[in-house]
């Protein structure tokens, strides 16, 4: 069969030859058809759509987000944006929280960034991020924006990486119920006088 794993498909088949189990791999690129860029608009998140970005995550993400994670990004003010499709369509979410940072100023955690599944490979991803930065350089009193990256997501790795993202530590079972359970921080640093 064939396991699609980010752009890459492996394709496995397996066999006897003289007796000898084996397995031959073959492995091909598969070239990523990118869709149209698809208009969305942006909104925050206010008491009203809450229950909304409930369920737009729980079908993204493999786990439940508790309600200090839905409180957190709600006091994140406009650094949680909500990405629109036709004006009303929820497809996609960024979710971030303010962090102090002991030495003065704040630091930005970005919870999450998902799009539903048939509205990915358009743009959305690539808009939520661009303006959460945007926010976040503007803002003398951001310093840095983070995350975390399950170690084996190249795809998210580079996709971060094309924003001015560096690869940190890694976090050894960082993760309780997705394998690997391992993750990399990535931040970007903006320098304030």
């Amino acid at each position: 069969g064939i396991v699609r794993i980010g752009r890459e498909a492996t394709m496995a088949t397996v066999g006897e030859l003289e007796g000898d189990e084996y397995i031959e791999i073959i492995t091909q690129k598969v070239d990523q058809k990118y869709k149209e860029k698809l208009p969305v608009s942006f909104g925050p998140l206010t008491d009203k759509v809450v229950e909304q970005l409930r369920t737009l995550n729980k079908a993204i993400f493999p786990v439940r987000y508790n309600d200090k994670f839905y409180t957190d990004v709600q006091a994140s003010g406009d650094y949680t944006q909500l990405a629109y499709y036709s004006t009303d369509i929820l497809v996609g979410a960024i979710c971030c929280r303010l962090e102090p940072r002991p030495e003065g100023g704040s630091k930005l955690y970005i919870m999450t960034i998902g799009v539903l599944a048939p509205y990915r490979c358009c743009g959305v991803g690539t808009n939520m991020l661009e303006t959460v930065l945007t926010l976040a350089e503007a803002d003398a009193a951001v310093h840095e924006v983070y995350l975390h990256v399950q170690t084996s997501n190249s795809d998210a790795l580079n996709f971060y990486k094309r924003f001015g993202f560096e690869v940190g530590e890694k976090i050894l079972n960082y993760y309780k119920r997705i394998e690997p359970p391992d993750c990399f921080v990535l931040s970007k640093a903006y320098s304030r006088a």
